[in-house]
This record gives structure tokens, C-alpha cells and sequence, in this order.
């Protein structure tokens, strides 16, 4: 019975080795708009090594476009656009395959929402609508699933582009670290307005000033907070610019101090700005470009919040829409849309600039990206 032991070491081994190499793996939620298969596909992500699998669909559901996680990471919340639309809550049933069940559905107004986040204390849902330019949250029951409506604001307003702003695009909408105030950036009017938000009632009401008016056909897309809350940074759709500012987490006021281009000079094809993050550490900026498919990356000064430009880098396809950082922050997954892949940077610790991994994968339209804890 003497080798009993020597087998149960090995088989100590031999779990402790599976553990670790499993902890090495993260799971990536992937919106597809595939007209043959539309849904969630999952993709498994190796953090020491950059390799990503096959994304496989493992939920169908209309028009998937972008979507977040509650902070436990239970439940996935979907924004899906289209005529009609309307945002979806799932919850994550297994932490190890992705699998997620539907919970429920509320149908939007008109044209679906393009951008969903949940506020800081985890019980309410905000969505900005874009094709029908408003605002509006839900409450979120125990389940994780949408209850009531708490709020809607209809916007209105358009600015001087002759397509793009002749009515409010509402394209993005969080909560401020605080949880005082609701963020929205309204492509279609040129103003980035600012609500009170009610965390007991989940109410909206305006602020006081109630917006914050970015230059004429500038188009604000997306924002994003620095990790000390004192900056923010907005990304212009139209006008290709990163703008950013100063945040009075008091009165809710934006004060501009700087002004940056995301496209390189002289390059004057079509183009438009997409998705800007702020990595974890507070020390770069990401944004990409549609049109000339690029990622770009800014140093961010550690004492005035300024940018200064880093890295214009091809983003491997064409138009990046959406992109994310892996958990540990040392990855960048990127989807370009209409070029139809999924492409994976590895990430410069010093620097932050990105350097590609692999061959890109293979999804056809792919939309949001998230990452499950």
C-alpha cells in the first residue's frame, strides 16, 4: 500500500496544475449581428499567452450591440438595437462555460438603445437610446431581471450636420463614481448633458447647468472616467477628437482644458471615432477610429490629467467598434465590425502601446466585448 500516498501526491499535482492552468483562462462575451446566427457568442481568452478560441454562440437573441455586467458579475445586461428594440437581462448560470439564461425583456420606443450600464449600487439600469434620442432606467429586481421603468427623458435639439444631427442621438449613459449624477453624451445635439440621479428612486431631473455644449458637429460618442475621478474624457464621433475635462463631483460641472486629435494629419478619407477607455491605472488612454482602423494611445499626465499621443497603431480589420482589456489589464481585445474579426494586443506596461498577437479570429460582425470574472 506504499504507492497509495505516492498516487495521491500525484494526483494533488496533477489538480493543482489544472487549477492554475485554468486561472489562466478568462471567459469573453461577444455580441454578434450575424444575419445566419445572431446572439452571445463566448470565446475563451489564455491571459499568459494572448490566445484566443473560437467564439461559439451560445445565446440568440435581435440585433446584439453593446453590453455590461452587473459589479458581481451574475447577470449580463444587452442592448439590442434595431426597429423595435430593447434591452434583455440574463444571468450567468455557469461561470465556467458562459452559459446564461434569459430573465426578461422590455421592448424600447422605437429604434433600440446603443449603449447600457448599471449605476453604482447596483440596482438600476440606465440606457441611451439612439435612434429615438432619450434616456431611460429601469429599476433591477432580486433576480437580476428589468422590473419598472424609473425614468424616461425624451431630448431635443439637433445641431449642423446635414445626416447625423437632425435630431438628439443619445448614445451613452452612465452614473458618476459618486452616484449622484447621470452622464449622457447626445451625438445628435452637441451637448453632453448632465442629470441628477435619485439612487433611492432611480429619478432623473436636470442639473443645474443641465449640459455641457461641445463645439458645432463634434458629435459626442462615448465618455470615460479617470480612476481618480477628477477627469474626464469624451470621445467626438464626428470631428475625430478626444476632449477632456475637469469633473466637480459636487455640482456636477464639466470644465474642458484640452482638446486632442485621434486621426493623423493630412489623413482626410471618411472616418469616425468609436470607443475610448481609460486603463485601470489611470496611465493611458485608448480610443480607435472607423474609417482609417486605427487604435490610438495617449499618456495621461499624472498631475493635470493631460494627453499626449503614444501610439497610432492598425487595428488589424475594419472598423473597430467596440474593444476591452482583459481583467489583469495586460490584453486589448478589439472587434472591427465590418472587417470580421476579433484581434488581440498585448499591452505595454510601461509605455501602453500595443503590440499585436496572432492571427486575428474570426466572427462575423462582432459587436460589444466583456470580459467575465
Amino acid at each position: 500500500m506504499a504507492h497509495v500516498p505516492t498516487r495521491l501526491a500525484a494526483l494533488a499535482a496533477l489538480l493543482t496544475f489544472t487549477q492554475i492552468s485554468m486561472a489562466k483562462n478568462s471567459l469573453l462575451y461577444i455580441g454578434s449581428q450575424d444575419p445566419q446566427k445572431m446572439g452571445i457568442a463566448v470565446a475563451e481568452f489564455d491571459t499568459s499567452t494572448g490566445a484566443l478560441s473560437a467564439p461559439k454562440i451560445i445565446m440568440e437573441t435581435r440585433d446584439p450591440a453593446h453590453f455590461t455586467l452587473s459589479s458581481d458579475h451574475e447577470h449580463l445586461y444587452l442592448c439590442n438595437t434595431g426597429t423595435p428594440g430593447g434591452v434583455s437581462a440574463f444571468a450567468v448560470e455557469d461561470r465556467i462555460t458562459g452559459a446564461l439564461k434569459l430573465l426578461n425583456y422590455k421592448e424600447s420606443k422605437g429604434r433600440g438603445p446603443s449603449y447600457v450600464s448599471v449605476d453604482e449600487s447596483g440596482r438600476y439600469l440606465l440606457d441611451a437610446n439612439y435612434g429615438g434620442g432619450f434616456v431611460e432606467i429601469h429599476s433591477l429586481a432580486k433576480d437580476g431581471s428589468l422590473d419598472r421603468q424609473t425614468a424616461f427623458v425624451q431630448h431635443e435639439g439637433s445641431s449642423v450636420h446635414p445626416q447625423r444631427q437632425t435630431k438628439p442621438y443619445a448614445h451613452w449613459i452612465r452614473t458618476d463614481p459618486g452616484n449622484k449624477f447621470a452622464l449622457v453624451a447626445d451625438l445628435g445635439t452637441d451637448r453632453i448633458v448632465v442629470y441628477r440621479f435619485d439612487a433611492k428612486t432611480g429619478a432623473l431631473s436636470p442639473n443645474d447647468p443641465p449640459a455641457f455644449k461641445v463645439a458645432p458637429g463634434s458629435g459626442p460618442r462615448h465618455l470615460a472616467f479617470h480612476p481618480n475621478h477628477k477627469w474626464v474624457y469624451a470621445v467626438q464621433e464626428l470631428s475625430n477628437e478626444v476632449l477632456a475635462f475637469r469633473w466637480d463631483a459636487g455640482k456636477g460641472v464639466l470644465t474642458q482644458f484640452q482638446s486632442v486629435k485621434t486621426l493623423p494629419e493630412g489623413f482626410t478619407d471618411p472616418s469616425t471615432a468609436a470607443e475610448i477607455v481609460v486603463r485601470s491605472d489611470g496611465k493611458f488612454l485608448y480610443t480607435s477610429n472607423r474609417g482609417h482602423d486605427s487604435l490610438v494611445v495617449y499618456a495621461i499626465d499624472a498631475k493635470t490629467g493631460e494627453l499626449t499621443l503614444r501610439q497610432r497603431t492598425p487595428s488589424r480589420g475594419k472598423t473597430p467598434r467596440f474593444f476591452t482589456f482583459d481583467p489583469g489589464g495586460h490584453w486589448l481585445i478589439v472587434a472591427n465590425q465590418e472587417g470580421g474579426n476579433l484581434s488581440v494586443f498585448s499591452v505595454d506596461a510601461t509605455s501602453g502601446e500595443l503590440s499585436p498577437k496572432g492571427e486575428p479570429v474570426p466572427l462575423v460582425k462582432p459587436m460589444g466585448v466583456v470580459f467575465l470574472r
